[in-house]
This record gives C-alpha cells, sequence and structure tokens, in this order.
C-alpha cells in the first residue's frame, strides 16, 4: 500500500510537472516574440504593467518564466525596477489560473481520462504529422493539458488512501492549525519541487480526498496557510535566475520575495482569527463540500495574490525603496552606466559633447578591459576571466544605449556646424567600440569550446597570444590617450599598432601552419588559434576607425590619413 502510494505521487507529480512544461512551452512559441515584446514595451503606468503581468502568465502557464523574463529585461535595462516590479505583482496574479484549472476536476465530478487521454492521443498526433511550427505547437499543448490531468489523477489515486487514515488527518490539521509551521512547509515543498502550481496543486488533492478531515470548513481554514507558503516558495525561482545578472536585476528579484513575504506577514493575524477564511467561503458562489473544496482552494489563492497586487501597486514607491534599502547602489555599478549625460546641457551643446567624449572614454576602459580578459581567459582556461569579460560586454552595450540615445536626442537641438560635423563621427566611435566587445564576445565563445574540448596551446603559440594581447593592449591606450587629450600624435602611434597587428596576422597564420605540419599542435587548436588571431586583428580595424576620425579632427574630411613615420607599408 505505501509503495504503491510512493510510487504514484512520484509519478504523478512528474506527470504533473512535465504536461505544466509542455503545454507552456506549447503555448509560448504560439505566442511567439509578441509577449516578450508586450513587455518590453510596457508605458509608464503601473496599473497595466500589474495586467501584462497577469495576462502573459496566464498564457504561457508559468509565474516563474514570466520572473525570469523580467529579471532578463531590468538586466538588459529594457525595463525599470519600478515597472519590473509591477510585471511580477501582475505575474502573482496570473499563475493563480492554474488552481483554478486544477479546481475544475472537482467541480464538474470531472473523470479525468475522458478528456485527458484523447488530449494526449490527439496533441501527439499533431505533433508527429505537424507541418507547420504552429500545429506542432498545438499539438504541445493539448499534450501537456493531458499529460497534466493524468498526472492529478494518480496523485488522486495515491492521496485517496488518506480519508481513512485519521493519523495523517490530525498531523496535517494540527500543522494548519500552526499557520507558521504551515506557511514554513508549503514554502519548503515549492521551493523543493521549484514550482508553486504544483505544490498547491498537492494541497488541492490533498483537500479533496479528506487528507485534512471532512469537515470542510476546517480543511478549508488549515489548508489556507499552506497556501501562503507556496507563495513565498516561489520566489526562489527569480532568485535564482538573478544570480548571475545585474544588481538591478537581483532587485527585481527581492522584490518579487519581500513583497509576497510581507504579504504573508500582514494576511497572517486574518489566517489566525478565521477571518480569511471566512472571507474565502463569503465571496465563494459555492455551497462547501468536497466536490467545491479545490475551487475554494483556488479562491484563496487568488483572494491572497489580487489583494497583494492591489496593496503594492498603490505603495510601488515603498516596495522599490525598501529594495534599494536592501541592496543600494554601489560604487561599481555606478561606474557600469554613463552618470554625466545631463539633458540639461542641451542648451550648450559644446559641454554635452564633450561630457559625450567622457563617457566613450570610460567606454574605451570597458571595451579593453573586455578584451583583455578574454584573451586571458583564452591563454589560460580561465572561466572566471571569460565571465567577467561577458559581464564587461553588458556594461559596453549598457553604454552604447544610453549614449546614443543622448547624441540622438542632442542631434534634434541647433547646433553649431562644428558640433554637427562631431557628432555623427562620435555615434560612429561608439559602433566601433560596441563592435571591439562583441570580438571579445567571440573570443569568449571559442574559449568555452576550447576549455570545453580540453584543448592546449603549443609554447609557440602561447608566445604569439602574449604578443597580441599587448599590441592590442597597447593600442587601447593610445585610443584613449588620443580621445582624452585630443593627440594626434596618439592617434598615430595606434595606428602603428594597428599595422603591426596586421603583420602578425599573416606571420602567426604561417607560423600555425607550419607548427601542424611538424605536429606541434593539433588542427582543433590551431583554428581556435587562428579565430584568436583573427578577431583581435578586427578588433584593431575598429579602434583603427577611432584614432583616423581623431587625427581627422572629429570631422569627416574624406581624406584618408597619413600613416606615421616608422609604419611598414
Amino acid at each position: 500500500m505505501v509503495k504503491d502510494m510512493i510510487f504514484c505521487i512520484v509519478g504523478g507529480l512528474g506527470l504533473f510537472l512535465f504536461g505544466m512544461r509542455i503545454m507552456s512551452n506549447g503555448l509560448k512559441e504560439v505566442a511567439g516574440q509578441k509577449l516578450k515584446d508586450v513587455l518590453g514595451a510596457l508605458t509608464k503606468h503601473r496599473a497595466i504593467a500589474v495586467l501584462i503581468g497577469a495576462l502573459v502568465t496566464c498564457l504561457i502557464q508559468s509565474s516563474s518564466a514570466t520572473t525570469v523574463m523580467t529579471v532578463g529585461f531590468v538586466n538588459a535595462g529594457l525595463l525599470t525596477l519600478k515597472q519590473a516590479l509591477c510585471v511580477v505583482l501582475g505575474a502573482n496574479v496570473g499563475t493563480t489560473f492554474t488552481a483554478w484549472l486544477v479546481s475544475a476536476f472537482g467541480l464538474g465530478g470531472l473523470k479525468i481520462t475522458t478528456y485527458a487521454l484523447p488530449a494526449i492521443g490527439i496533441g501527439f498526433l499533431l505533433q508527429f504529422v505537424g507541418k507547420t511550427q504552429k500545429v506542432k505547437s498545438l499539438g504541445s499543448i493539448l499534450l501537456g493539458f493531458g499529460l497534466l490531468f493524468v498526472g492529478i489523477g494518480f496523485m488522486k489515486d495515491a492521496f485517496a488512501p488518506l480519508k481513512d487514515s485519521l493519523g495523517t488527518q490530525n498531523a496535517l490539521i494540527w500543522l494548519g492549525q500552526n499557520p507558521i509551521l504551515a506557511i514554513l512547509a508549503g514554502t519548503a515543498l515549492t521551493m523543493l519541487l521549484q514550482s508553486s502550481s504544483a505544490s498547491i496543486m498537492i494541497i488541492q488533492v490533498l483537500a479533496f480526498q479528506g487528507a485534512f478531515g471532512t469537515d470542510w470548513d476546517l480543511a478549508l481554514r488549515v489548508a489556507i496557510p499552506f497556501i501562503l507558503g507556496d507563495n513565498i516558495g516561489t520566489t526562489i525561482t527569480a532568485q535564482l535566475a538573478a544570480i548571475r545578472t545585474s544588481r538591478n536585476s537581483k532587485r527585481a528579484a527581492m522584490g518579487h520575495t519581500i513583497f509576497n513575504i510581507i504579504g504573508v506577514l500582514y494576511m497572517l493575524p486574518l489566517v489566525w482569527m478565521g477571518v480569511f477564511g471566512k472571507a474565502v467561503s463569503f465571496i465563494s458562489p459555492w455551497e462547501l463540500s468536497q466536490g467545491t473544496i479545490m475551487a475554494e482552494l483556488a479562491l484563496a489563492h487568488s483572494l491572497f495574490n489580487v489583494t497583494n497586487a492591489i496593496v503594492f501597486t498603490v505603495a510601488i514607491k515603498w516596495l522599490e525603496a525598501i529594495v534599494m534599502k536592501i541592496l543600494p547602489v554601489t560604487k561599481k555599478e555606478l561606474a557600469e552606466r554613463p552618470v554625466v549625460l545631463e539633458k540639461h546641457l542641451f542648451n550648450t551643446p559644446l559641454i554635452a559633447l564633450e561630457q559625450t567624449k567622457r563617457e566613450i572614454i570610460r567606454m574605451i576602459a570597458g571595451a579593453r578591459g573586455a578584451v583583455q580578459q578574454a584573451i586571458e581567459g583564452l591563454v589560460e582556461s580561465d572561466t572566471r576571466k571569460l565571465d567577467k569579460a561577458m559581464v564587461a560586454e553588458d556594461i559596453i552595450d549598457a553604454f552604447q544605449l544610453d549614449i546614443t540615445s543622448y547624441l540622438v536626442a542632442l542631434s534634434r537641438e541647433q547646433l553649431s556646424d562644428e558640433v554637427s560635423n562631431e557628432l555623427p563621427v562620435l555615434l560612429h566611435t561608439v559602433n566601433d567600440l560596441e563592435r571591439a566587445g562583441d570580438h571579445a564576445v567571440n573570443i569568449v565563445e571559442i574559449a568555452q569550446r576550447k576549455i570545453g574540448q580540453r584543448m592546449s596551446f603549443s609554447g609557440s603559440a602561447l608566445e604569439e597570444a602574449a604578443q597580441l594581447k599587448k599590441e592590442i593592449d597597447q593600442m587601447f591606450g593610445f585610443v584613449k590617450e588620443a580621445l582624452e587629450h585630443n593627440s594626434d600624435e596618439a592617434a598615430r602611434k595606434a595606428l602603428i599598432n594597428e599595422n603591426n597587428l596586421n603583420r602578425m596576422q599573416l606571420g602567426f597564420r604561417r607560423n600555425h601552419v607550419q607548427r601542424m605540419s611538424e605536429g606541434d599542435c593539433t588542427p582543433e587548436a590551431g583554428l581556435i588559434f587562428c579565430d584568436l588571431v583573427d578577431n583581435v586583428e578586427k578588433i584593431g580595424d575598429h579602434l583603427t576607425n577611432i584614432a583616423q576620425a581623431i587625427i581627422g579632427g572629429l570631422q569627416w574630411t574624406g581624406v584618408e590619413p597619413k600613416m606615421p613615420p616608422g609604419a611598414a607599408n
């Protein structure tokens, strides 16, 4: 009996989670890019952000997916912290739809296999014979829907003996009558399963099968604290998603945790006194019974999340302030964003342009760091340095977005000829630096391939890689000096570096062929080395564009700058 129960619980839960994933993926594929576009184009109105968060979660059947997506948008700078918090509030409301879907089983006295098995068969058929992605996605939705309900059916059968187990009933009732313990149990269950939908479904099925007793009023009251705990446990997904993202993304995830915890805390006295349970019964259109207990719990889940969303939508500034208090702005974070691009300087365009140059100089330093870390990570097979290079690239992208937006806004003002001519050159400079960052990412990717395949460079290749790193690093330094001090001399020195890089590319490729023919390196390692050489040379090309622009006085004259003395042809 116990073995059968365990097998049914494990299998049923697995089918439920698997069905949820398949259905969620199918829904996301049907909705396509539009969902991301809707989230990314949020207005500043908090109520609309909450509604969109709820709608998207209803459509894709995953609050975790919506929350993780939102954290990603914050990380990319597409959403502010306040907007993200509003979206996640809405996601909490949208996730209650799953509980209502599950409760349909109890309300209609539905026999699971009546619709679940045909849905699985039709869904699989559409996936198998469908000629378009939309048909296949529709098949995924039906297949996931069917598996989800088959999983619930197994869980129902697994929990059926509990209605006759007084010991289990007394234990669950005792736990539910101690709300703090029940909340902790619900939190732990959701953190373990990584799905609030699954943990709430378990509570619903337990209640339906009489595990909380057949006094349905009592069963409702003692099951509600578990539901509240589930809402805290579900925030762990966003926290995990934010581990390796920007600090602002961590704030969005932290906000998700904070408003659920605060919501549970202010609801706890109402739950303890039985007021919350009475409110659910008062709102409910059903007579409380075995057939409606699952719907009553879904209603309790919705009531908590809707109330919490309303409270924090009104108090969103306080929530943002609490989050900022816990995760304040750091010096490092300040260094990751442009800080002197002030729009009030538009009245003095020359000063605005000078401030832009200051930020471009910081951007050069960021690109230089990304390239250094990428090359060192490749040569040393050091994943930590590769991670630092990727972080630096994200910062470069943020600088490009902010500086470009600032210059475009400045271009709409009344400008002198000097400023009008410099502005497009600075835009191209920013784009060249961003492209240099992209090549750093290319180096990271080939480094990951090298590490994954456990390849190593020969001694000669390591020496040549060190020469490349030294040359490109020196070139970055000259370009930075040239822009900072408006120095033609430094810019011409950068052109010498570029010429050296071109000669290195040709020479190192010949050396590579020689090493392969002598058996000093493998073809795979050789290809990776050649990719490194090519990417560094292309970074040099982008820095050359900047150096030539500086020599031209940041004006497009159409005249090629002369090569400096000592540069080879």
